[in-house]
């Protein structure tokens, strides 16, 4: 049991809230599947093709044009090849949470959430709790996550949403911003993640933190000791 009588929680989404293997098996396998198909077909969009040139860049592909088919290819490759790296890019990971919103929006996709977390949400929020999430994904994704889950739409508990445009997940220097835009002291922050790395520059930046122990989970690493939960009911607010 952890006890905590702070004024917000920070979620982290996956090994926290939600399976690993659902992240992995199955939005990262959609993304690459329909990859191809979403570039060739949104390419005319403004917002798609912001997000393919900064990948571009990112990726030291150059300057490269949609409409070219050869541009387009090695595009696509490295998306796929960065996809398969899980590498924490933000214009890859913008460019995954437009992918899923058509899953999403088609009833395709329908987020794992643990059994646990609807109810303790629900319990946080009616308690004046400020629950927010911080992940690798997009805002974007992130909000379509929790509004099409298996236990319905709880973004109604949800104040807030961070991503790697605040800065690295495992850099103390982001912590210290969240803190910052949420307006509170970091100690009166619990910060929730499988990380140990995350957790500990959570800590660094003066968070509390614990440490989910999940179904699926790997092994933490991390150089402090975080308390545990297997569940959110074991957090008493």
């Amino acid at each position: 049991m952890i006890l905590f009588d702070g004024q917000a929680l920070l979620l982290d989404v996956e090994g926290t809230t939600s399976s690993i293997s659902f992240v992995y098996d199955v939005l990262f396998a959609y993304a690459k599947k329909h990859v191809a198909d979403f570039l060739q077909h949104e390419k005319s969009s403004e917002a798609v093709r912001a997000v393919a040139s900064d990948f571009a860049t990112e990726a030291s592909l150059g300057t490269v044009c949609l409409d070219d088919s050869n541009d387009l290819q090695c595009l696509v490759q490295a998306a796929l090849d960065w996809m398969n790296k899980d590498i924490k890019s933000t214009p890859l990971k913008a460019l995954q949470g437009m992918i899923w919103r058509h899953g999403f929006e088609s009833g395709e996709l329908v987020s794992h959430i643990f059994d646990d977390v609807p109810q303790a949400l629900a319990q946080w929020a009616d308690s004046g709790m400020d629950v927010r999430i911080y992940s690798s994904g997009s805002v974007q994704a992130q909000k379509l996550f929790f509004s099409h889950t298996s236990a319905g739409n709880l973004t109604r508990y949800l104040r807030g949403y961070y991503d790697t445009t605040t800065g690295p997940k495992r850099e103390a220097s982001s912590y210290t911003r969240i803190a910052a835009d949420m307006n509170y002291d970091p100690r009166r922050i619990l910060f929730l993640s499988d990380v140990g790395a995350e957790l500990d520059a959570a800590r660094q930046a003066g968070m509390a933190t614990a440490l989910a122990i999940r179904p699926g989970n790997q092994d933490a690493g991390g150089l402090f000791d975080h308390q545990t939960f297997s569940s959110f009911s074991d957090i008493v607010i």
